[in-house]
């Protein structure tokens, strides 16, 4: 089994499932008590969410860069980046690694298109909805991707930073988002992507009908694929 190195934080309720998801995995295809081998690298959010509201993606980056750099050296066999938005930097965090990164939007593309869907409603955060960095990675996998009215738009990343970072689950949050996911089912959507690793916390499949793809999932499961390919 190779060693995993996640980096996390961002938040850290999101890294502590993909830390339970990664683990969970593991136990359910080797059984007995098998667990994931693994390796933390758990930022300070505080300091990454000010370079992304003051544009500094590329100080993010490098910082991104030395933990995967850390985890590099302290065994870890390849990288997986517990969130959707700081995708932005990957090249900066690859530019000094020599070991894989197993990217979340290539993991997500693939498990859309095994449902064979073509048409998708992404939900994350502005930078993940707006930026082009996540939905060029989609497109290039084949899927046309649909966004949320700007509105929507607002509040979405405002419940994500605002109540889903501080761990902070609401009804009429899930009911805002439910009502935006219908929105792009009726524009078309034939499924919803789960886009900010935080989503996952707040609506699950047995709230809606629409596919989800709930990106924590997918990755998590990409990274034991990963772990115990030969």
């Amino acid at each position: 089994m190779k060693t995993i190195g996640m980096i996390g934080g961002m938040s850290w309720e999101s890294s502590a499932e993909y830390y339970r998801l990664v683990n969970e995995e593991v136990k359910n295809r080797l059984g007995g008590l098998h667990s994931a081998k693994l390796i933390l690298f758990s930022v300070d959010f505080e300091e990454i969410e000010q370079l992304q509201a003051s544009g500094e993606w590329h100080k993010a980056g490098k910082l991104l860069g030395q933990a995967a750099k850390s985890l590099e050296k302290a065994g870890a066999d390849f990288i997986i980046l517990c969130t959707n938005t700081m995708h932005k930097v990957i090249e900066e965090i690859e530019e000094n690694l020599s070991i894989p990164l197993v990217h979340i939007g290539d993991a997500t593309a693939a498990a859309i298109k095994e449902k064979q869907i073509h048409k998708i409603g992404l939900l994350g955060t502005r930078y993940t909805m707006e930026m082009d960095f996540y939905k060029s990675r989609l497109a290039a996998g084949g899927l046309e991707v649909l966004l949320p009215s700007e509105q929507e738009r607002t509040e979405i990343n405002r419940i994500i930073f605002e109540e889903l970072c501080m761990g902070t689950v609401r009804e009429a949050s899930r009911n805002f988002f439910l009502e935006a996911m219908q929105s792009l089912a009726a524009d078309g959507a034939e499924g919803i992507i789960l886009g900010c690793t935080e989503i996952g916390l707040l609506v699950r499949k047995e709230h809606t009908g629409i596919p989800l793809f709930d990106t924590t999932t997918i990755h998590a499961k990409a990274a034991v694929d990963f772990a115990l390919s030969n």
